[in-house]
């Protein structure tokens, strides 16, 4: 097929990370919080409580919201629902991934709408779709380092209004306006723009270093781990029927704040079935693939929020906290090959690094990108193989029990504003572990949400809330480009057109 310019480009850029082996020779690197010894100094970080808005699909129900609004209702739900006084914070962040140019600092201008006050310090951070956690992680640092007692941390994300640019070439003549001083020097400004650079660019989807988007990257792991699209369509029903029966049962009443009075979240496929989704197409690698819309997460609007305190700050103000926020990890791993499998490495750094086994978890969450990606993982955590050639010595971490994994759904059935799953899950986990009563002081629980690179942060509890177990990662996006594959011709094993995606 007769390739773009800018996807050929994309396509060398990631020829030339190869060649100088950027990706595939860098060792995994993973960062986190100091040794015990240091640690052991420093002040317990508790999450106090978290709530999101119904999270809906994009170009539903937010259709005519800016990102500010959706951030604004989910700070005022935090506030309603813990009656902590605004005077009382020290300091707001917040994630998001695609920023809109007219609140550059979301962070701030949405406490203000929420009703913080003035004088309290907020940011905003970016880390693809890990930016709601990373502001968790940024907040525990807050309160570790003793610049705040009191850190709302949390995200946001709308797909129904995106900044969507002019090409570069016109945006290059456009601001070679200022300087050009007579009409015949702004006429030339525009003499070298084609027809094709009047069409609009918006926000892409691809990995900026490889060029691939998410679902060619799913489409080839699930080839390599041999996850079947019936396996994948059979995942993407359980989420959507055990989030419908969350729903219905009232579970996620403890998290969402009502908008216009309603709960209810439109993602979710209440009548999905086998056969509907069986009907649906490849929608990544055409025609073979086995990623389709049905088991893929979707485009999604939504915010949510978490209130994180200094243990002895939370006790003053007569908070009982949910949950310790005690350990978290960034994990780093090969973006062409892994980029998918950063939960399989973060696990196994964290469970290492905590001295717990996968046994001793007894509530999992794991952020649900794709089917393809999840099933993928759960095989990689029990893969000898895996392990021996990815992790030499170390031990796998074993088979996940699914009775105790994502029971209520997951993103694929719920949702994904990318800047704010992370504190969705935190807050879901919480209250998982909550629901069990809290007579197992000894109880773990954990959560991943799974792109690259990772960052997984661990609690436990001597006394009082449990241990808390999250895994995260993140994917990173840029511009669309299919054509990766087809440079360097990666075997698919089975496919039915030579074994070669191309």
């Amino acid at each position: 097929a007769a390739l773009a310019s800018s996807a050929s480009m994309m396509t060398l850029r990631a020829v030339q990370l190869r060649s100088v082996g950027v990706a595939a020779t860098s060792a995994r690197r993973t960062f986190s919080v100091s040794t015990a010894q240091a640690k052991s100094s420093l002040p317990d970080v508790v999450l106090v409580d978290g709530c999101r808005i119904p999270f809906q699909p994009s170009g539903g129900a937010y259709n005519d919201l800016m990102a500010y609004d959706l951030s604004r209702m989910a700070l005022h739900g935090l506030l309603t629902k813990t009656a902590v006084k605004p005077t009382d914070i020290d300091y707001v962040l917040w994630g998001t991934v695609i920023q809109e140019v007219k609140t550059s600092n979301i962070a701030r201008d949405a406490s203000i709408g929420a009703g913080i006050p003035s004088n309290v310090p907020a940011h905003t951070v970016t880390q693809a779709c890990i930016s709601a956690n990373q502001a968790i992680c940024s907040a525990i640092s807050q309160i570790q380092t003793g610049n705040a007692e009191v850190v709302i941390a949390g995200g946001v994300e709308t797909f129904s209004d995106v900044p969507i640019r002019f090409s570069r070439p016109m945006r290059k003549a456009f601001l070679g306006l200022g300087k050009a001083k007579t009409m015949s020097k702004k006429m030339k400004l525009f003499s070298g723009v084609k027809a094709k650079d009047l069409a609009p660019e918006a926000p892409a989807i691809a990995n900026f270093t490889t060029g691939e988007v998410m679902g060619h990257n799913t489409d080839r792991l699930c080839d390599r781990f041999g996850i079947t699209r019936e396996e994948q369509d059979a995942y993407a029903l359980r989420s959507h029927q055990a989030a419908n029966k969350a729903h219905i049962d009232g579970i996620f009443d403890e998290e969402i704040t009502p908008v216009n009075g309603s709960t209810e979240e439109g993602g979710i496929r209440k009548d999905a079935t086998m056969e509907k989704m069986a009907s649906l197409k490849a929608a990544f690698v055409k025609p073979h693939g086995t990623v389709t819309a049905a088991n893929s997460s979707f485009l999604t609007d939504g915010a949510a929020a978490t209130l994180l305190m200094n243990k002895a700050k939370a006790e003053a103000l007569g908070f009982a906290p949910k949950a310790y926020l005690r350990e978290w990890v960034f994990v780093s791993c090969d973006p062409f090959e892994d980029l998918l499998l950063g939960p399989t490495y973060a696990v196994t750094s964290v469970l290492k690094k905590a001295g717990l086994t996968l046994k001793d978890i007894d509530v999992i969450e794991f952020h649900e990108a794709f089917a393809g990606q999840i099933l993928s993982n759960l095989k990689a955590l029990d893969s000898d193989a895996f392990f021996a050639k990815s992790m030499p010595g170390t031990q796998k971490v074993g088979a996940v029990p699914m009775e105790k994994f994502n029971v209520h759904g997951g993103s694929l059935s719920l949702g994904h504003p990318f800047g704010a799953t992370g504190a969705r899950l935190v807050t879901t986990v919480a209250n998982r572990h909550a629901a069990r009563g809290w007579g197992g002081l000894r109880d773990n629980v954990a959560h991943a949400f799974e792109q690259f690179p990772s960052f997984v942060h661990v609690g436990g509890a001597a006394s009082s809330p449990p241990q808390f177990l999250h895994f995260c990662h993140c994917f990173l996006f840029s511009e669309p480009c299919s054509v990766l594959c087809s440079t360097f011709r990666m075997p698919f094993n089975g496919w039915p057109h030579g074994g070669l995606f191309e």
